[in-house]
């Protein structure tokens, strides 16, 4: 078999490609037993072999007919690829494990949670509509765009210290008024 391998492995580099299917025919049965042990799934066992075939067709003379026989040597790769697809499952797991454990689950409100958050979120739209037309652009800009104090005053066409103080004027213009009507809500 050895010479038959050495045989083989020739054809290959010389890009015969009638030796690669000769070589899958032959051990693509062992290859595939190789990988399916480790992974234990036909379908990623699958992509192995041909991971294995690939490289065996694109790098022929890494396969030293001196050091083994040619299924020793697809086989041992093979065994090889099967592990690294574990690892990297593995690898993905923890991954989203540790994802899942640092992302902030979202809370589920009761019915009732949810309505008193509507009633609250329809108190505070009111009170910022009673804002004069000034303070609500720049709490508008910060707290609904998202916007920095240096962004809002871009936006509004105003100097940052202007939009730090209207801004400070407009949240306690809206404490006052939503405190009490908040308290209520609860």
């Amino acid at each position: 078999m050895e010479s038959t391998d050495a045989l083989l492995t020739a054809r290959l580099a010389a890009g015969d490609d009638h030796a690669l299917a000769e070589v899958f025919n032959l051990l693509g049965p062992a290859v595939y037993g190789a990988a399916l042990h480790v992974l234990g799934e036909w379908a990623a066992a699958q992509d192995v072999v041909q991971d294995v075939f690939v490289e065996l067709w694109s790098r022929p003379s890494r396969y030293d007919p001196a050091a083994g026989s040619l299924r020793g040597y697809l086989t041992m790769l093979a065994r090889h690829r099967a592990v690294d697809v574990v690892r990297s499952e593995l690898r993905r797991i923890a991954r989203q494990e540790r994802n899942q454990r640092l992302t902030p689950q979202p809370e589920f409100l009761s019915p009732g949670e949810e309505v008193a958050a509507a009633e609250a979120a329809g108190v505070v739209r009111e009170a910022v509509r009673l804002l004069p037309d000034s303070q609500r652009q720049v709490v508008e800009l910060a707290y609904f765009g998202g916007l920095s104090y240096r962004e809002v005053a871009r936006a509004a066409g105003i100097p940052e210290g202007t939009a730090k103080s209207r801004l400070r004027i407009a949240l306690a213009k809206l404490e006052s008024v939503l405190e009490p009507q908040l308290l209520e809500l609860s």
